[in-house]
């Protein structure tokens, strides 16, 4: 039988007992159901980046081609980038 998991009085608290604790000990994990979280949305975090103009107006020339705003676009491309060099498929 599994240990059973405490009560925490905030998220630190659960953070710092799961930083020292491995959930098999408390989790069959064998037994657990997938679950897909489709309405869930990835969290942002906004950032200053400074760009040379021209590379800004270029962007803004490769977006409307495709009609996107620019920014998605540098989102799209970034991610394209991330995924080439971590070896894995597109977000």
């Amino acid at each position: 039988m599994k240990n059973s998991i405490p009560k925490f009085m905030n998220e630190d608290e659960e953070r710092e007992f799961w930083s020292n604790h491995d959930s098999t000990d408390f989790i069959d994990w064998n037994s657990a159901e997938k679950v897909t979280l489709s309405n869930l949305k990835p969290s942002t975090k906004k950032i200053s980046l400074r760009l040379p103009e021209i590379m800004i107006e270029e962007l803004k020339v490769l977006a409307n081609k495709r009609d996107v705003p620019y920014q998605s676009l540098m989102k799209i491309f970034l991610a394209e980038r991330i995924s080439k060099e971590l070896g894995t498929r597109s977000h």
